[in-house]
């Protein structure tokens, strides 16, 4: 246990839709230790956003135990999820969720604020974060201001700015294009060296290609878990 950040047994998700009982997801058994580099991937219908939802303490099981560092999460109420949401996972999203009337470095800023921190720290913390993903020269630009990849770039500098353990990416490259696709996903690989586990959710073959590990879910079951046989060349190509 003590080098797995997430541990899952046995959990299930079912959700009452008029008379029809739905099973979103039937029954998964799931470990991803600290500093794995991890894509979910599986067609709409397949129980992944499902799984992410839970994955990211915003959702519990029906059944089954989630164990997020260490701690049981899954029998927690939505304010005890929102607290540990804040501290152990930082949030990219394929739309960036970014405040179209703050900038860059306000944005970032945003999670501080409801960790706690003085208005002096937040602003050391949200630069240096900026930094790390070479925005330094659009801190004061607003979202619309910036390109699909640099407003992606800040959603990227907002997750990492509480220093959390795990990077949870729901399809981070879907409105980019190609070229900018490959720089965001070079940027979750350096992200990945630096320590953190970093946990993609996709259902595009070229984007998992970039993890390490990858999980296939079908009709809201694991259909295959495997190490990625192609990273190794990947590496040696970037």
């Amino acid at each position: 246990m003590e080098n797995q950040v997430i541990s899952i047994r046995d959990i299930a998700k079912h959700y009452q839709v008029g008379t029809q009982l739905v099973k979103a997801i039937k029954t998964i058994s799931l470990e991803i230790k600290r500093n794995e580099y991890v894509a979910l991937m599986g067609p709409s219908g397949s129980g992944k956003s499902t799984l992410m939802n839970i994955l990211g303490c915003l959702d519990t099981p029906t059944r089954g135990e989630y164990f997020l560092a260490g701690s049981d999460v899954s029998k927690l109420d939505d304010n005890a999820l929102a607290d540990i949401r804040n501290r152990e996972i930082g949030f990219v999203f394929q739309t960036f969720n970014l405040l179209p009337r703050s900038t860059a470095l306000e944005n970032v800023m945003l999670p501080l604020i409801y960790a706690g921190y003085s208005k002096t720290d937040r602003s050391v913390l949200a630069e240096e974060a900026l930094s790390n993903v070479q925005l330094n020269d659009r801190m004061d630009h607003k979202p619309n201001e910036l390109s699909g990849g640099q407003r992606q770039r800040v959603a990227v500098a907002r997750a990492l700015v509480n220093k959390p353990a795990i990077i949870l990416a729901d399809e981070p490259t879907g409105n980019l294009d190609s070229k900018t696709s490959v720089e965001i996903m070079a940027l979750f690989e350096e992200i990945h060296n630096q320590g953190n586990t970093v946990i993609v959710v996709t259902h595009e073959e070229d984007i998992a290609q970039h993890a390490h590990r990858i999980i296939r879910l079908k009709d809201g079951e694991i259909f295959s878990d495997e190490k990625n046989p192609n990273i190794k060349t990947l590496l040696q190509k970037s």
